[in-house]
């Protein structure tokens, strides 16, 4: 079997920062490895993304964006994710279940045991074998995307749907993210968000070493 790794943070944590730069090393020594995205990361899930982030969809109900990501989750995992670890590789997913229960649980208020209910079916009891929490205010990291939508950093992002939303809303979602973590801390490591780039990737690189210890690397061929 192999290694599930997910990445999960509020907005503007840098959270798809690092779980590139953690792919980038791993590929660079030999590791197979994937990144994917939720949600998306399969034709049909992209498909999904655009509806479920647009901007426009405003009249959308918390039930039918629930479901909407679990659909997505559900195509990534039967497509990509299952059949990736299946082969003995490490599968990099920058956000996974815990961004429903943050986001559409203690976000939207939505029953947490439904929502794991629906999660179960979406995903046929995947876990990860361990999450990487970037942890940084949510006023503090709307700031940040805020900057960079407007130009003010140089790299670009998304402002999607969920992004707009009230500050009220991200808070919640960034204490639903500490509780789950609280619950189940034996997965989880979280990494100040406030600190640079570098700093956070050689960490989170440092955590990782152990876990990918029993990966086989590819031979020159890339088999």
């Amino acid at each position: 079997m192999g290694l599930f790794i997910t990445f999960e943070g509020s907005e503007g944590s840098g959270k798809s920062t690092q779980t590139r730069a953690l792919y980038e090393r791993l590929h660079a020594e030999n590791y197979p490895v994937i990144l994917v995205r939720e949600p998306g990361g399969t034709r049909i899930g992209d498909m999904i993304r655009r509806i479920v982030l647009d901007l426009q969809h405003t009249e959308m109900d918390a039930t039918t964006e629930t479901f909407l990501f679990s659909a997505a989750r559900a195509q990534l995992v039967n497509e990509v994710i299952r059949p990736y670890l299946a082969q003995g590789g490490i599968v990099i997913c920058d956000r996974y279940a815990d961004s429903t229960y943050a986001y559409q649980g203690y976000g939207l208020g939505r029953d947490l045991n439904e929502l794991k209910t629906l999660t179960a079916i979406a995903t046929g009891g995947l876990r990860p074998d361990v999450s990487v929490y970037l942890d940084i205010s949510a006023d503090a990291g709307l700031e940040r995307k805020q900057r960079r939508k407007n130009g003010a950093l140089p790299q670009g992002v998304e402002w999607n749907r969920l992004d707009a939303r009230e500050v009220a809303y991200h808070r919640r979602v960034a204490d639903g993210y500490r509780t789950l973590i609280n619950e189940d801390h034996e997965r989880w490591f979280v990494c100040d968000a406030a600190q640079s780039i570098d700093t956070i990737a050689a960490a989170i690189y440092q955590h990782m070493s152990p876990f990918v210890a029993h990966i086989q690397k590819l031979d020159a061929s890339g088999r």
